[in-house]
């Protein structure tokens, strides 16, 4: 957290949009690592290639739209594209850590209920 911290304000005075998008992001950075994860799994969650790849395919389909009527109907063409997408969906790699996942999930979940009732 720290170190993210030193990276966002050593680029604050060249790269604001880029400082200010390392501390947006700042705590979803960490989480993967917060969570224990290793391995192919880990890697997988730290990285946007997943949801790139569904826009990507839901944009390609948006582009044929030529006038939108509403924002309903953009709706429906982006679900249409992620379900597109979603057909094209492979197994990630480290998908056998998966209960791993849900254990620590379920862990933190524990952990922010205990600190909701203390609070």
């Amino acid at each position: 957290m720290a170190a993210l911290k030193r990276l966002a304000d050593s680029l604050e005075g060249e790269y604001p949009g880029a400082a200010a998008s390392i501390r947006e992001g700042l705590e979803e950075t960490l989480t993967v690592t917060r969570l224990g994860l290793t391995g192919h799994l880990k890697r997988i969650l730290s990285s946007t290639n997943i949801i790139e790849s569904a826009n990507s395919v839901a944009q390609g389909l948006a582009k044929r739209v030529k006038r939108w009527r509403d924002t309903g109907q953009i709706l429906r063409w982006t679900a249409a594209g992620l379900l597109d997408a979603e057909k094209r969906f492979r197994r990630i790699q480290g998908y056998q850590q998966l209960p791993l996942l849900k254990a620590a999930l379920e862990r933190e979940v524990h952990r922010e209920r205990k600190e909701m009732v203390s609070d």
